[in-house]
């Protein structure tokens, strides 16, 4: 059994339990809010010091920070990560632009959007990281336009992590209508048993 600190609106958390879920690994999902400060705990900081989510912990004590590692380790071994060495790194390619491309415009438009407030001066962010989220989209579909998937032949764990913040990029006011071949991609990503969507963040939940 493996133990995982996660935030369930938090793409960086949602790749692993998605991860999780295809490959019908058992894990302790331990509900874990960064942006109330539990992950600044002295507690949490003694087994990561850097103090972010998601974090792995083995029933060894062994600890994997790093969503894409942590990604990589559940999958080795298994369809989610070729075997074939210049597949694994074509897929691994995908998951550093996520990491650095993507997720740096996306998932932090998100953030503000969906935890601050209306009048935080962040938001006067908002215009560059939307230009830059649509630069990140425009690159992966222009890949869509001659592949299916994210570095591989069949679904690999690059579809899973970009999928945890491309599918909720609206949460932070971009719009994914001008990429048709992100959206046929996202509608197979759905199709999949397993996959679905991340939870809102609290400043976009239906109060009613």
């Amino acid at each position: 059994m493996i133990a995982v600190y996660g935030m369930s609106a938090s793409g960086n958390c949602h790749k692993v339990r998605l991860t999780l879920d295809l490959l019908g690994r058992r894990c302790e999902w331990i509900e874990t809010d960064s942006a109330a400060g539990q992950t600044r705990t002295p507690a949490f900081l003694t087994l990561s010091p850097a103090g972010r989510v998601p974090l792995l912990v083995r029933d060894d004590g062994q600890v994997l920070a790093e969503s894409n590692a942590i990604l990589c380790w559940l999958a080795d071994g298994t369809t989610l990560l070729p075997a074939d060495a210049w597949q694994r790194a074509q897929v691994l390619s995908w998951m550093f632009f996520e990491q650095y491309s993507h997720e740096p415009y996306v998932a932090v438009a998100r953030f503000i959007c969906g935890w601050l407030p209306d009048d935080s001066p962040r938001r006067e962010e908002l215009p560059r990281l939307h230009a830059r989220g649509r630069e990140a989209l425009a690159v992966m579909e222009r890949h869509l336009a001659e592949h299916t998937w994210f570095g591989a032949p069949s679904l690999s764990v690059a579809d899973l992590a970009l999928y945890a913040y491309t599918h909720c990029a609206g949460d932070g006011g971009i719009g994914l209508d001008d990429f048709p071949g992100v959206l046929g991609w996202l509608s197979r990503m759905q199709a999949v048993p397993g996959i679905i969507p991340m939870p809102p963040p609290p400043g976009l939940r239906n109060t009613d």
